[in-house]
């Protein structure tokens, strides 16, 4: 791990440099250090791994259903086989906390176990007896290449609500890690060829824009899956709609917790400090917006400062550290901005992140601790816009109306958490929280992969979510076979019944 690393594309069973492109530093944000190099591919090797994918295809497709699924369990047990290597790979380049990498790790191991039910979820329908003699029939197939681009902040994960779905419904990929996490890819695609994956099954293309924007009008290329911001969700929707190719595009999101009068204070405590800052705030899912009843906001700002000073903020291999730094100084940057926004805006900043304390190993790291707004408005652009660093902002409501009221008129709509011991409020919340994932007493979780994953509003582009049945739908489609049975012995089809008009309906075109 602590060698030089060049990351390198994995097209058709082969590592490769990238001779037609540029390289660009790969830093750990834990100490700021140049520890690789990464590609930024060129169109050509952009559409060379859609070629390969192609061409693996009818091959893959026409393996029976149990030696893919064979793939499945093999990937599973390498990953299990292997958990360690890949959360370090992920801590180093990533810099998420290591304890978080290993539990982002069980979380795919999860995902395949359910993956291995795809037998179950792809099976068709047949419907007797349409007209005499007639039978038909839907089948779910595999429709080609599917690409896939991934961010920084789950390399793990977004493989996981990908590529085992993708090619166990018989499909190939080519996938496209973020430029500033690529490590757990690489080690991850070793994985897949040492359990003897076939060449082009899955394919791996480093790069930015370019190298995405190169599948649109690719023939090749049946669909496209995104997890990112919603503007690059929106710019791949258009780019792929244009050329009339599915899409599974999971956006930005600005998740709330509604704080109730009756809310079990230190598991809630518990949980908000987990889902707010855990990741250093940087997912989909970072509790972000905190709406507290009058009864009990004091109470909650004074329990949340004193646990929020206690978070250790520190380098991701630290086993000691609660929270690692975010991904870059850009990044940083970013996330201080919005501190001096808020501040403009006129909340209050009870708790200053910039600038923690760190170990001197890591004092060109790019970190931010915990930060606290209090007498936030939901029009603030802190309270409106994704901040993506551990950062939370608490506003006043009078009643769970006025928390749901919040919730309904963001533009976000990924997730949304209750707190309360109260049935009543829990079922009109789980009822009227204008989100696509509700949790009660628990930090913004992801759902089970047995259930689907994804947002509403603006934290959706289009309809399809991940992981799940959903999953299985998206990469496949229905095909339907009418099927007259004719009698080998008779020699031919006994003359219709008259007024049979569904035999007519039938074979008319």
């Amino acid at each position: 791990m602590t060698s030089y690393i060049k990351i390198k594309n994995h097209i058709n069973g082969q590592w490769l440099d990238e001779t037609n492109g540029q390289y660009e530093p790969l830093k750990n944000p834990s100490t700021g250090a140049v520890i690789g190099e990464v590609p930024l591919s060129s169109v050509e090797t952009s559409r060379a791994a859609v070629a390969a994918a192609a061409d693996a295809f009818p091959a893959w497709s026409a393996t029976p259903l149990p030696k893919r699924m064979d793939y499945i369990f093999k990937m599973q047990q390498a990953m299990k086989d292997n958990l360690e290597m890949l959360a370090e790979s992920i801590a180093v380049d990533q810099a998420k906390h290591i304890a978080e990498a290993r539990g982002e790790v069980g979380r795919v191991i999860e995902i395949l176990q359910m993956a291995c039910t795809i037998p179950a979820l792809i099976q068709g329908e047949t419907v007797q007896g349409i007209a005499n003699n007639i039978n038909g029939r839907l089948i779910k197939a595999p429709l080609g290449v599917f690409c896939g681009v991934a961010p920084f902040n789950f390399p793990a994960l977004v493989f996981g609500w990908f590529i085992p779905f993708a090619i166990g419904t018989g499909n190939t990929f080519v996938y496209k890690p973020s430029t500033e996490s690529p490590l757990f890819m690489q080690k991850m695609m070793q994985l897949l060829v040492d359990i003897g994956l076939p060449d082009g099954v899955v394919n791996i293309v480093h790069g930015d824009r370019e190298a995405v924007e190169a599948w649109y009008d690719d023939d090749n290329v049946a669909g496209v899956c995104l997890v990112g911001s919603t503007p690059t969700a929106k710019a791949i929707a258009e780019g792929c709609g244009r050329h009339g190719k599915k899409t599974m595009l999971l956006g930005g999101a600005k998740n709330f917790a509604a704080v109730m009068e009756d809310a079990p204070m230190d598991l809630m405590i518990e949980n908000i400090l987990m889902s707010g800052y855990g990741s250093a705030g940087q997912r989909c899912l970072a509790i972000s917006n905190i709406a507290v009843v009058p009864e009990i906001y004091d109470e909650f700002i004074e329990r949340l400062l004193e646990a929020s000073r206690t978070v250790k903020v520190g380098d991701a291999m630290d086993p000691d550290a609660f929270m690692g730094p975010v991904i870059s100084a850009k990044a940083k940057a970013r996330v201080e901005n919005y501190i001096e926004i808020g501040q403009k805006e006129g909340a209050t900043l009870l708790l200053d992140g910039r600038n923690p304390d760190v170990a001197d190993a890591n004092k060109d790291g790019y970190f931010v601790g915990p930060t606290i707004f209090t007498d936030v408005t939901p029009c603030m652009q802190i309270a409106r816009e994704e901040i993506f660093g551990p950062v939370l902002s608490i506003m006043k409501v009078g009643c769970i109306n006025g928390a749901l009221r919040a919730i309904k008129n963001h533009e976000m709509g990924n997730g949304a958490v209750i707190f309360t011991q109260n049935s009543f409020y829990t079922e009109k919340f789980i009822n009227e929280a204008d989100v696509g994932m509700v949790g009660v007493n628990v930090g913004i979780c992801a759902p089970h992969p047995y259930l689907p994953f994804g947002g509403i509003k603006g934290s959706l582009v289009g309809n399809n979510k991940v992981q799940g049945k959903d999953a299985v739908d998206f990469f496949t489609q229905n095909k339907v076979a009418t099927v007259r049975v004719v009698d080998p012995k008779a020699g031919q089809q006994a003359p219709a019944a008259a007024g049979d008009s569904n035999v007519r309906s039938c074979v008319a075109s």
